[in-house]
């Protein structure tokens, strides 16, 4: 079929929560949302503290869509600090969403999981059937856990409350507003800075983590919000569906269009005393092109040529 896009009839004056919605997906999500006519709200974690059920029953009253966006998550040496507080933050949330969901009445919930919660040895592309076939790569185990428990949940709260909801299982996200932080970002991110720098500084190589033979499925995050916006109009029961791109890229792969991109001209060197991660990962996406009619929109060059001027631009002003 051909690729679907958000409809503002649908959005006209709902009332719309997104937590998460000042974060890097949320922010587009918010603006993409706003722009469909949807009245949208977004509860900050300063105001709200999503683990506290309370608090979370607060965040979202008075609201017909729910978009629960909001993660503990970070890179893979954020994970390997801090385990339990992924695991412990992204489960209370979770849990929470759907009781208050429930207890308020909303019409409809996405709950946004993420490609981390596969098994670390799935057959590719990973297909939506294969997600309790196995143990997820060790580093995202904690929180690709409390994702997939999210899936749980819908189809729980969906069979004993009628609790409409759904679960997009979501790529790698990269694009403007992402972090950037070298410890605690994502491997685009991370490439992304280290070759700017190292451009505008003339250094004769940069070390990145690995071996760089693993690959990933990069989603543009402008497209992930389209994608959780006809998600909320049209996914219709608790199947999780994958979203992405479907095109594997291998690191190496990665880092020699960013290098280029960003107009680098030394030596990339792999560090392989640190972790690989997941060994392969990139999406079937066939069932979300044929239940909601999402199908990505934005090329990992276009992209990364986006995201590359961002920085760059959130540099100077920073300079």
């Amino acid at each position: 079929m051909t690729a679907r896009s958000p409809n503002p009839a649908f959005w006209n004056d709902k009332k719309v929560v997104v937590t998460g919605g000042a974060g890097f997906l949320g922010r587009p999500t918010v603006e993409l949302l706003g722009e469909l006519g949807a009245d949208v709200s977004v509860p900050r974690s300063r105001d709200f503290d999503l683990t506290d059920p309370v608090a979370c029953v607060e965040a979202l009253a008075g609201n017909q869509i729910v978009l629960h966006l909001a993660a503990t998550v970070g890179g893979i040496g954020f994970g390997r600090r801090n385990p339990a507080l992924l695991i412990q933050d992204n489960l209370a949330m979770g849990l929470n969403v759907f009781k208050a969901c429930h207890r308020l009445g909303v019409e409809r919930l996405v709950a946004a999981s993420s490609v981390c919660a596969y098994p670390k040895h799935s057959p590719v592309p990973f297909k939506e059937e294969d997600l309790w076939n196995g143990y997820p790569e060790e580093t995202n185990a904690p929180y690709g856990l409390a994702k997939k428990m999210l899936i749980v949940l819908s189809q729980a709260y969906r069979d004993q409350y009628g609790l409409d909801s759904c679960v997009p299982v979501i790529a790698n996200l990269y694009g403007p507003g992402d972090d950037f932080s070298l410890e605690d970002s994502h491997v685009v991110a991370a490439m992304i800075r280290k070759y700017v720098e190292a451009a505008a500084s003339n250094e004769p190589e940069v070390v990145l983590w690995g071996t760089g033979t693993p690959s990933r499925e990069f989603l543009f995050v402008d497209d992930a919000a389209q994608a959780l916006a006809l998600a909320a109009e049209h996914a219709d029961s608790s199947e999780p569906f994958n979203v992405g791109t479907g095109i594997e890229t291998k690191i190496a792969e990665l880092a020699e269009v960013i290098s280029k991109a960003a107009g680098y001209r030394g030596k990339t060197v792999w560090d392989t005393t640190r972790p690989d991660g997941q060994p392969v990962r990139f999406l079937d996406v066939s069932r979300a092109r044929r239940t909601i009619g999402f199908v990505a929109q934005t090329s990992l060059r276009e992209g990364l040529a986006q995201t590359i001027e961002s920085f760059r631009k959130r540099e100077e002003l920073s300079a």
